[in-house]
Formats: C-alpha cells, sequence, structure tokens
C-alpha cells in the first residue's frame, strides 16, 4: 500500500493579486473523512519532502493531471512551506489558457477546493483513526470539482480590507464549502 500514490483534499486560500495562488494544500490536526476511516496530519510530515529532499520536483497540478501543470518547485513557480497551520503554497501562474481557466473559476466561485498526492513513510493507526507523521509529496492540485474530503473549502482572496495571517490585507471574494 505504501507504493501508491494517495490524493487528499484540504482547505486553499487564492490570492488574486496579479498572477498568483496561495493558500494551504493540508492543514494539521484536523480529522479529515476518508472513506470508512478518519485522519490526521502531524507537524512536520512534510518534512521528508521539503528538508530532507530539498531537491524533489514537486508539481501543481489541475484535478491531479500531470498535463494539466500550473508550476513546479524544480523552476521555483511553486514554493511550499509547511507553517504552524500546514503546508503552505504559492504557485506563481503562467501565462497559459489553463492557468487563465482556473483564475477565472476561483473569481466564478467554481472551485471544489485543494488536493495532494503522496505516499505515506510513517503512520500509524489508532482504531479508525489514521495519523500521518511522515509524507512523500508528489503534488498538489486544484479540484476543480469534487475534493476528497466533503469539509473541504475554496476561497478566492485579494488585497482588500481584512487582515488575513501573514500574507496581508485581504478580501474574502467567495468561499464554497463542501457537502452540499
Amino acid at each position: 500500500m505504501q507504493n501508491e500514490i494517495e490524493r487528499r483534499a484540504a482547505e486553499v486560500e487564492v490570492r488574486s493579486k496579479g498572477r498568483v495562488l496561495e493558500g494551504y494544500a493540508a492543514v494539521f490536526n484536523t480529522r479529515a473523512k476518508v472513506a470508512d476511516f478518519d485522519e490526521l496530519i502531524t507537524p512536520g510530515a512534510f518534512n521528508a519532502t521539503l528538508r530532507e529532499r530539498p531537491h524533489a520536483d514537486i508539481l501543481a497540478l489541475v484535478d491531479h493531471d500531470a498535463s494539466a501543470l500550473l508550476g513546479r518547485t524544480r523552476n521555483k513557480s511553486l514554493e511550499l512551506h509547511e507553517d504552524t497551520r500546514g503546508l503552505h503554497f504559492r504557485i506563481a501562474l503562467p501565462k497559459t489558457t489553463l492557468a487563465d481557466d482556473v483564475l477565472a473559476l476561483a473569481d466564478a466561485g467554481s472551485l471544489g477546493g485543494m488536493s495532494f498526492g503522496f505516499r505515506a513513510l510513517k503512520d500509524a493507526w489508532s482504531g479508525a483513526v489514521r495519523t500521518l507523521h511522515a509524507i512523500d509529496l508528489r503534488e498538489i492540485s486544484v479540484v476543480r470539482a469534487w475534493p476528497a474530503y466533503p469539509q473541504t473549502s475554496v476561497s478566492a482572496r485579494a488585497l482588500g480590507h481584512v487582515q488575513d495571517g501573514p500574507f496581508g490585507r485581504r478580501i474574502r471574494l467567495l468561499e464554497l464549502e463542501g457537502g452540499r
């Protein structure tokens, strides 16, 4: 099972200043229902990829489709780091039809959420709860339809009136919540 790439969804914030998407591809210590079990990601879980394999080429995709590329760490169009909340991402979008479509869908409130593809390197089970301690991250994805977690939400953000975390002043343009 550890050789299979797994996919999970989480919350994303989309900042629409210029051609940049940024937010969280995974949130720590938050239970998510996956099939017939719950799952938690612990802080530090992405260190195996981000610190121990700093030259790993992680992709930013749409719907986990390798032909729908938005960015990658190799050319620094995708930046990833862990903070106290989770796995933060920043994608400098190319001038492509695909990237234009993603921005248009975000502005229209039509995106389903974020997801990420990984291999579990270290996990632990306690009954029906799986805790991920070390993850080999392969990709993050903007999900246009149904993300893996029904709790996933997506918000488009722009510079504005409300202070929102370390990324400056933003105004909420839209929010979609799964589980409808």
